[in-house]
């Protein structure tokens, strides 16, 4: 509850002016952040009162649900106008000029969580047998690889570490960890010219080898992230103060601030201690979860906690 408001207070002040201008107390990026989080708390609620082996059992359901919304983005999808090649988010209503977008990958996240878990803990007696580990990871390729077609490649690196996390807690050998890494490098330069679109070669080399780019591409594709940076910078140690940021204030003086740079809103008006504080709570929440997941039962609740 602290951090869904701590994290509306700063999409309030991303799109206070945006909401102003409107003639509203709250704009549409905030009111459905406080929205989601209510419906969130409540879903919280109810599942606290199921056995998650119960949840488990649901498994072939929840799979079908998540890989439907998936394979609905190929023919309905939608995507930022900078890439019109992108089908990351699922139109589910629209008022007016206004967009309701929803984005599959984010509940098929969890949906891979149980899913997962009941793969692991249907083989866990013979986890290391070459078949399982296999198996195992075809598993994970088919939402991996999904995601990585509709161009959310961020999405796509989460499910990758999620994969990697809950196969090294079920206790798969290292050797096959060692064989996967080798096989990832061999398979680094086909990635690179074969499966990543030129944007996404570009946001790389522009981080890291700026000059192969021209300066017109770098400053195209760095200009978010460098805008991010100049807020957080400003900030300094305690920040500018609560709604009186100079880029959080001014209309698209970090693009798309109220959530891909929602960081630079905190830097720049609560400061360094401010982002600290943010990253202490977060971090409070992660160390219960493994709390938790160290004192369950069987490996099955571990899982579900460490996914």
């Amino acid at each position: 509850i602290l951090t869904s408001a701590f994290g509306a207070m700063m999409v309030y002040s991303a799109t206070r002016n945006k909401a102003i201008d409107a003639g509203t107390l709250l704009s549409r990026e905030c009111l459905i952040m406080v929205i989601a989080s209510a419906v969130g708390i409540a879903f919280c609620i109810v599942i606290s009162f199921l056995d998650y082996d119960s949840i488990l059992r649901l498994w072939p359901f929840v799979a079908g649900v998540c890989l439907l919304l998936i394979l609905l983005l190929f023919p309905f999808g939608d995507g930022p106008s900078d890439r019109p090649n992108a089908r990351c988010w699922l139109p589910i209503l629209k008022l007016g000029d206004t967009k309701v977008n929803f984005q599959p990958s984010e509940l098929a996240k969890i949906g891979f969580i149980i899913t997962f878990t009941a793969h692991i803990e249907a083989v866990k007696d013979n986890v290391n047998s070459f078949k399982n580990v296999i198996l195992l990871t075809l598993h994970a390729l088919v939402p991996i690889g999904l995601i990585i077609i509709t161009d959310d490649l961020g999405s796509a690196i989460v499910f990758a570490f999620m994969f990697i996390g809950m196969m090294f807690v079920a206790g798969v050998k290292l050797r096959y960890f060692a064989v996967a890494i080798g096989m990832g490098l061999a398979f680094v330069p086909l990635l690179w010219t074969k499966f990543l679109s030129t944007f996404h070669r570009q946001r790389i080399l522009a981080i890291y080898y700026p000059e192969a780019l021209s300066e017109y591409d770098y400053e195209k594709i760095i200009y978010q992230q460098q805008r991010c940076v100049n807020a957080i910078g400003s900030g300094r140690m305690w920040g500018d103060g609560l709604f009186k940021g100079t880029y959080t204030q001014t209309p698209g003086g970090v693009p798309v601030n109220e959530s891909d740079m929602v960081l630079s809103v905190i830097g720049e008006e609560l400061g360094f201690v401010g982002c600290i504080a943010l990253l202490v709570v977060l971090s409070v929440i992660i160390i219960r979860i493994a709390m938790v997941a160290k004192r369950s039962r069987n490996i099955t609740g571990a899982l579900l906690c460490y996914g």
